[in-house]
C-alpha cells in the first residue's frame, strides 16, 4: 500500500502567495479553475522535476500525467534538449538582432509539418491562435468565425464567451457556435453567412474539458475542407494541445486533410517557451502584413531547444511511442475499474487521454477517485485531458495502475 501524502508546506506557501498574488496560483494551474477538487488533495507548489516525475515542496514524488499541462513530452530535463539550449545560451538568447537559429527552426518545421510552407514564432498558444485569426481576417476581409462548441483556443476576448468577465459584446458578436460533427449545421452556417466567414477554427478532435473526448466522424474533416474551399474561408487547426502527440506531420495529416493554418505550442520545445504558427504559402503575405511582436518572441534558446526536441521526437517516432504507452496505461486502469465495479470511460487519443467515472453524473465520485490517486502519488487532474511523455516507463505504468486500484478500494471503503 502507498502512504497518504501530506501537503502542509504547500498549504502554508499558498496562504503566503494569496496575500500578494491574485488567486494565489492563477489560471489552470491554480485551485480556482475547478480541476483541483478537493484542494486539500493536491500540491500547490513543486520543488523539482526529472523525467516523468515531479516533487512537491513537501517532498512527495508524483508520476506526472499532466506534463506541465502538455509541454513535457520527452521528460523533464531531457539531456539532449537541455544541452542544445545550454550551447545556445552561451552564445546569446534575447539579442537585438535575432539568431539564425530562428531560420533553422523554421526550416525544420517546414520540412516536418505537412501543411507548412512557413513558420512564424511567438510564445504562447494564445499568441498563435490569435495571429491565425487575424491572418484569416486580413486575407479574406471578413469578420465571422466558426467555432465548435466545447472548444478552447486561448484567453483573448475573441475566443471567450459573452458572460466571461471583461468580455464585451462587440468582441464576440461575429462568432458562430456549431455542434461538433454536425455537417448539416456547418452547411447551414455557410449558406446563411455567404461571403462573410473568415475562418473555421477547431481542434483536430474535440478534446475539451468536462466531457468525453470525441473524434471526427468519417469524412467530417473532408467536408469541412471542401466547404472552406468552396466559400473562400481559411481553415485553422489549433494543434496547441494535440500537436506531435498524434502525428509529427500535424494532426490534420493524421485525419487526412490539409489545414491552411496550424498552431503549435506545448510539445514544441519540451518546456522551453516558444509557439509557432505554420501555414500555406498563399497566406504568407497576410501574416507579413500584421503588426504583431513581443519582447521575447525572437529569443534564441527556445529555438535551439525546439530543434533538438523535434529531431529527438522524430528519432523516437514519438507519436506512436506515446500512443503505445497510453494504450498500456488505459488497459490497466480499465481493468482496475472493472475489478472494483466502477464504470471508467477513457476517451481521446491514448497519448492525450480523458478520464471519467460514469457512475455518478454529478462528477463528485470521479473527483473523489482522482483525489485518492493524488494522495498516493499519481498526478491526474479532474475534468481535463491528460498527457503521456516519452520518459514514462513500464514500471511507472504498473505503479500507476496499482495506485488506481488502491484509490478504487478507498472509494469502496468510504461507501462510494
Amino acid at each position: 500500500m502507498h502512504p497518504i501524502f501530506d501537503h502542509t508546506k504547500s498549504r502554508e506557501q499558498f496562504d503566503r502567495a494569496a496575500r500578494v498574488i491574485p488567486s494565489g496560483v492563477y489560471g489552470h494551474l491554480g485551485p480556482a479553475e475547478g480541476c483541483f477538487i478537493p484542494v486539500s488533495a493536491y500540491p500547490q507548489f513543486s520543488e523539482k522535476a526529472q523525467g516523468t516525475y515531479f516533487w512537491d515542496i513537501d517532498g512527495n514524488r508524483y508520476i506526472d500525467y499532466m506534463c506541465a499541462y502538455g509541454p513535457n513530452i520527452l521528460g523533464y530535463n531531457d539531456p539532449d534538449v537541455d544541452e542544445a539550449a545550454r550551447r545556445q545560451r552561451e552564445k546569446g538568447d534575447c539579442i537585438t538582432a535575432p539568431s539564425t537559429a530562428m531560420i533553422d527552426f523554421a526550416e525544420l518545421l517546414v520540412d516536418t509539418v505537412a501543411c507548412a510552407d512557413w513558420a512564424f514564432f511567438a510564445k504562447n498558444g494564445n499568441d498563435v491562435t490569435s495571429i491565425a485569426v487575424r491572418t484569416a481576417r486580413a486575407y479574406t476581409h471578413r469578420k465571422k468565425l466558426i467555432f465548435f462548441k466545447g472548444y478552447y483556443h486561448g484567453i483573448s476576448p475573441w475566443c471567450q464567451k459573452l458572460d466571461n468577465a471583461g468580455v464585451l459584446p462587440e468582441e464576440v458578436r461575429n462568432n458562430l457556435y456549431l455542434d461538433w460533427n454536425d455537417e448539416q449545421q456547418l452547411e447551414q452556417a455557410f449558406a446563411e453567412n455567404k461571403g462573410q466567414i473568415a475562418a473555421v477554427i477547431s481542434q483536430p478532435y474535440m478534446h475539451g474539458n468536462f466531457a468525453d473526448n470525441t473524434f471526427p466522424k468519417e469524412g467530417f474533416w473532408q467536408k469541412v475542407r471542401k466547404l472552406c474551399d468552396d466559400n473562400g474561408t481559411v481553415l485553422i487547426i489549433d494543434d496547441v494541445r494535440a500537436g506531435f502527440r498524434m502525428d509529427m506531420k500535424g494532426s490534420d495529416h493524421y485525419f487526412g486533410f490539409k489545414a491552411d493554418l496550424i498552431c503549435f505550442c506545448k510539445a514544441l520545445a519540451n518546456g522551453y517557451n516558444v509557439s509557432a504558427l505554420c501555414g500555406q504559402d498563399f497566406l504568407k503575405n497576410a501574416v507579413s502584413g500584421l503588426s504583431v511582436t513581443g519582447s521575447y518572441w525572437l529569443s534564441a534558446v527556445p529555438f535551439a531547444a525546439g530543434i533538438a526536441c523535434i529531431e529527438k521526437m522524430k528519432k523516437l517516432n514519438c507519436p506512436q511511442l506515446l500512443i503505445d504507452k497510453g494504450q498500456k496505461l488505459s488497459a490497466g486502469l480499465l481493468e482496475q475499474a472493472k475489478k472494483y465495479g466502477y464504470d471508467l470511460h477513457i476517451t481521446g487519443m491514448p497519448s492525450l487521454f480523458y478520464l471519467r467515472l460514469a457512475d455518478d453524473p454529478s462528477l463528485m465520485l470521479h473527483q473523489a477517485w482522482i483525489a485518492e490517486c493524488q494522495k498516493r502519488g499519481v498526478f491526474f487532474t479532474n475534468h481535463h485531458n491528460h498527457f503521456i511523455n516519452a520518459a514514462l516507463s513500464d514500471s511507472d505504468i504498473a505503479e500507476t495502475v496499482e495506485i488506481a486500484g488502491e484509490a478504487f478500494a478507498a472509494l469502496r471503503e468510504m461507501g462510494e
